[in-house]
């Protein structure tokens, strides 16, 4: 599985949603990434999950921010299948990183499973928003 940093993918969110998060998050400091998952590999389609163990590390300290909620997509033990040629755009909130982390890691625990979500050597930006694709 492979990732990729990409510009603003076109989503199409209630904007009225899209407010009250923007307002939670910068009221709260936390962290939005915004992934599309895209089936481009398996004929039989693929399934996917985030289990609530996913972190984001700060690579300049000890800090974990953890995984707070998320959005179009279902959490382990469930399975969500995505079908060969579709996409899959989901959300994940985390808590806050420390003011002076200027990289981070964003990895999926799946608790010995292997086949986990990961993003590495983020670099951060002043919004807290990201957005990556998964293929």
């Amino acid at each position: 599985m492979s990732t990729i940093q990409i510009t603003k993918p076109k989503v199409e969110i209630s904007p009225s949603i899209l407010d009250e998060i923007k307002t939670q998050v910068y009221e709260a400091g936390q962290v939005v990434i915004h992934f599309v998952y895209q089936n481009e590999d398996f004929w039989i389609g693929s399934k996917i999950r985030i289990w609530p163990s996913s972190y984001l590390y700060d690579k300049g300290s000890a800090h974990i921010s953890e995984l707070v909620h998320s959005e179009n997509i279902v959490q382990a033990p469930m399975w969500q299948e995505v079908t060969f040629g579709t996409k899959c755009y989901f959300t994940l909130i985390f808590s806050g990183l420390p003011r002076d982390c200027s990289t981070f890691d964003f990895i999926e625990d799946c608790g010995g499973e292997g086949g986990g979500f990961e993003v590495l050597d983020v670099a951060r930006n002043e919004s807290d928003i990201y957005y990556f694709k998964i293929y």
